[in-house]
């Protein structure tokens, strides 16, 4: 199996991140919490999360690039070229608003990228105890079994999930019209405000497709690889594969992408200009 020792390594480290979270769950004071930026918390279990995942990542890959969220020492990556040809993304503590108010939908990840290509994925719950693993090329698993994409067509039978901009409220009035459309026209929308568990749940068919804008790399990077090795598809939202460089993503079972991301660009057209 390829990247069999990435893999173990990134097992271990988010099993160990899981720990950490739910030793603190329901447990924080406010003293704990800080606000990077309006509405994008951290706390002390997203720094000590996100340490102990790059000490192991760095013990066992010297050479690599870390992505971390969480502001950590310029020491991590000294004397590493930041265009190394292997990058890893970390989220500690995707999910922290909901983590804060002991709202049991959050998750840690990891992700390997070489080349510029995701080549392998972890994604763990710690509530529910769900691993979700992948590898390029060898299919995506939860808990060791074998997960598919859902095979629904339909566009009315599909139940979809997505999350709000909240780092970038000035788009909300626009994205609103995307959201009015998806929800006129599938079963339901659900918004669990963890974007990293809403592509897991993507891989495995428990939603049928997520969309979300102004995302970072690290909200991402897992998921896309799990999608992909579950088959289904992930691009932007212009239907290239640059969501980790634009932050724009839509992730489907592949039946109705093209769908999506037609409807997705009648509000914000190709050129659009969606930085941050």
């Amino acid at each position: 199996m390829k990247y069999q020792t990435e893999l173990k390594t990134a097992q271990e480290a988010v099993r160990r991140a899981g720990e950490i979270i739910r030793k603190s769950y329901a447990a924080l004071r406010s003293d704990d919490v800080s606000e990077k930026r309006a509405n994008d918390m951290v706390t002390v279990v997203d720094i000590e999360s996100q340490r102990s995942t790059v000490t192991l990542l760095r013990e066992r890959f010297r050479t690599d690039f870390i992505v971390a969220e969480e502001s950590f020492e310029a020491s991590v990556n000294q004397g590493i070229a930041s265009d190394a040809p292997r990058r890893w993304y970390i989220d500690p503590l995707d999910g922290t608003t909901n983590y804060i108010h002991a709202y049991p939908m959050f998750a840690a990840s990891i992700a390997l990228q070489e080349d510029g290509e995701m080549v392998m994925g972890v994604t763990y719950d710690p509530m529910r105890d769900e691993l979700f693993h992948a590898v390029r090329g060898e299919g995506a698993y939860m808990n060791d079994a074998r997960i598919r994409v859902s095979t629904i067509s339909s566009k009315v039978r599909t139940l979809l999930a997505t999350g709000f901009p909240f780092r970038a409220r000035e788009y909300l009035d626009e994205y609103l019209k995307t959201f009015r459309f998806f929800f006129n026209n599938s079963r339901g929308i659900r918004r669990g405000g963890s974007a990293t568990l809403d592509l897991a749940y993507v891989a495995i068919g428990r939603v049928d497709a997520f969309w979300e804008m102004t995302l970072s790399p690290w909200d991402m990077a897992a998921g896309v690889i799990l999608i992909e090795e579950a088959g289904g598809t992930v691009t932007d939202f212009f239907g290239e594969k640059n969501s980790l460089a634009n932050g724009h993503i839509v992730a489907t079972n592949g039946a109705f992408h093209d769908w999506m991301c037609e409807h997705i660009q009648s509000v914000f057209p190709k050129g659009t200009d969606l930085s941050l």
